[in-house]
């Protein structure tokens, strides 16, 4: 049977999208309004009459009906991205950042994108950079107000604002096998904090005449990151790639002596910082040789526990170093310690080999109690298993 009442709402339909197609919203928003008093009315009619309504500019209108579909779909990209773009004709630049970010979110779980939406979205994208940039500048000017020079107030507060501004993100410690509570998130530490790194970094031509000739021969250098036997293999595009290669000194806690013989000032040096001592896991310690062109994608480590040291041995321009938000150069002879359970990367941009000492410390905050315990605690779960 034929439904005269839903013909005449398809009728409405189709007049309003034909006066919406040329720019007539004065036309388009009665049809609209007929249907949604209906109660008949989908999330297409709803975002139409919101269109209709904001063509007009009564804000007011336009918010209503986009609340009936976010009622229905709380992703809608169509009505986030209108949300923001209402706001942000309101003043209210920090609220219509949050409206663009969701938009742009759900956008990016669709596939295939309408164009039309794709340009709305284009246009938000350029909208947040902007209400982004009238905040920071409003900081800025309120901070200087106040005789505040951001830079010198550190990197710390510098972060806090790039966070706050939305350019990065806060960075937390993920370790991949255990977290240990309460401790810093920092991502570079002060080597001139750790009384032994002076006596290291005079070690450094000697470790480094050592890192050179096994780089020359090459013997006993294999791929950074391997396949376990008896494990999953790791999800690392560096997989059984030489490009980012090791010559291990100690693993494991055991001294590789075939290599070890090679690097007496690496070994001399070695006895300065407080590495770990636990059985069947630490010490650890490598040549991490790094080939030209080379990225070491963003990850994390597996423990909290320890700080990563690199002593830069042979290092060409254009390398760096990133962990959390902070990116630093790599320089020669000068110590990194770093929270490899922050996210890191690392980058060799030149067309020259780099090569690394890196090893492990404890970190600073651990109390010998605590120690003692963690080292028990990781010397338990490496014999798990093996003692039947």
């Amino acid at each position: 049977m034929n439904d005269p009442a839903k013909t005449q709402l398809e009728t409405l339909f189709r007049e309003a999208v034909d006066a919406l197609r040329v720019g007539d919203a004065r036309r388009a928003r009665p049809a609209l309004e007929t249907i949604t008093a209906s109660g008949r009315a989908s999330i297409q009619v709803w975002l139409l009459l919101a269109q209709s309504c904001d063509m007009m500019d009564d804000r007011y209108a336009a918010r209503v009906a986009l609340a009936e579909v976010l009622k229905a779909d709380p992703r809608n990209p169509y009505a986030s991205v209108m949300h923001g773009e209402l706001l942000t004709r309101d003043g209210d630049d920090r609220a219509a950042v949050a409206w663009y970010d969701r938009a742009i979110e759900a956008g990016a779980q669709i596939p295939n994108l309408p164009a039309d939406l794709v340009q709305r979205l284009e246009r938000g994208r350029r909208e947040r950079d902007a209400a982004i940039a009238r905040f920071d500048a409003e900081i800025a000017a309120g901070l200087t107000r106040s005789g505040i020079d951001i830079a010198t107030t550190g990197p710390r507060f510098q972060e806090a604002m790039a966070i706050l501004s939305g350019k990065a993100q806060p960075q937390l410690q993920q370790p991949t096998s255990f977290y240990y509570p309460r401790l810093p998130q920092i991502p570079f530490y002060d080597p001139a904090d750790f009384d032994w790194v002076p006596a290291m970094e005079a070690a450094w031509p000697a470790i480094r005449a050592e890192a050179e000739a096994v780089l020359a021969d090459r013997q006993g250098v294999a791929p950074y990151v391997k396949r376990s036997a008896n494990r999953p293999p790791p999800s690392n595009k560096l997989l059984d790639d030489e490009r980012w290669s090791a010559y291990l000194l100690i693993r494991d806690g055991e001294v590789i002596e075939e290599h070890a013989s090679r690097c007496p000032a690496t070994m001399a040096a070695l006895k300065l910082p407080p590495i770990p001592v636990i059985a069947g896991r630490s010490p650890l310690a490598l040549f991490s040789i790094l080939a030209p062109g080379t990225h070491i994608e963003p990850h994390h480590g597996l423990l909290n526990t320890r700080l990563i040291c690199h002593l830069p041995l042979i290092v060409p321009e254009d390398c760096a170093l990133r962990v959390g938000n902070e990116t630093r150069k790599v320089e020669a002879g000068k110590m990194m310690i770093f929270d490899d359970s922050m996210q890191h990367e690392a980058w060799n941009r030149s067309g020259e080999m780099r090569a690394i000492l890196l090893f492990e410390i404890w970190r600073p905050e651990l109390s010998a109690t605590e120690r003692r315990a963690l080292t028990a605690m990781y010397e338990s779960i490496t014999h798990y298993g093996h003692d039947h």
